[in-house]
């Protein structure tokens, strides 16, 4: 044992010297990524893959995020009140974990932006015992009639909807689809124009860059989220969940 240690110490700078290496041509693969449209359209593709429908949905399943307020709830919530106003004889689940008698909870609170956005409150149902997309799937079948006959829209963000969509059709829903809630850029041009906007000579201007600025960020950060849910693909696949 001892003798076995003493190779690991003396190999130790060698592996630690291999290690940065590896993690140092993964972080300029992903800076170099973040350059094209790459991660955009991957995690379109999330959002997009097996979620259009074409049917009139039985039931409408508002996937919860975070707490309330944070972006992925009102985002979602905007979604759901779009797609329950133009369907308006589909109630719709807050699938949310939490206390549904407190008036501060944030279930509750998510139903409030519901009913700001035009919902009756009647149409509302709660699934507040799942923790995850697969407890929360099994909690609503539950709730719903034979899988088989019943017609589900899933609102939730774009790199969640296809594992959401994929955990119902293991529970043996047949027509479901996914109503993802993008985000949207704003229509101002936001380059800026002016010959000298002040500030240090010696750094570079990038005023007229929207890809600098804005857009290799964005495209960095999608790549976290977009390897994060395919890691939570894989290992629900390998679970037998979807």
């Amino acid at each position: 044992m001892k003798l076995f240690l003493k190779k690991i110490i003396r190999r130790l700078p060698r592996i630690i010297n291999r290690l940065l290496i590896f993690t140092g041509i993964i972080f300029l693969m992903m800076l170099v990524f973040a350059l094209t449209s790459g991660p955009f359209w991957l995690h379109y593709r999330l959002g997009s893959k097996n979620s259009s429908f074409t049917f009139e949905p039985d039931y409408i399943i508002l996937m919860g995020g975070s707490g309330m307020p944070s972006e992925s709830n009102l985002i979602r919530a905007y979604y759901a009140a779009e797609i329950g106003n133009s369907f308006p004889k589909a109630p719709i689940i807050v699938a949310l974990p939490g206390d549904t008698t407190d008036s501060l909870s944030s279930a509750i609170q998510l139903t409030g932006e519901l009913l700001l956005r035009g919902i009756n409150k009647e149409r509302i149902m709660f699934e507040p015992e799942g923790t995850n997309t697969r407890s929360q799937a099994l909690q609503i079948v539950k709730k719903l009639p034979s899988a088989d006959s019943v017609k589900l829209v899933v609102v939730t963000s774009p790199e969640h909807t296809r594992r959401s969509i994929l955990c119902f059709k293991k529970e043996g829903f047949k027509a479901i689809g996914g109503y993802p809630a993008y985000e949207y850029a704003i229509e101002a041009d936001l380059k800026e124009r002016k010959s000298d906007p002040g500030g240090s000579k010696f750094v570079p201007e990038v005023n007229e860059s929207i890809a600098i600025r804005y857009r290799f960020w964005e495209y960095f950060k999608l790549e976290i989220i977009v390897l994060r849910e395919y890691c939570a693909l894989l290992f629900y696949k390998i679970k037998g969940w979807i």
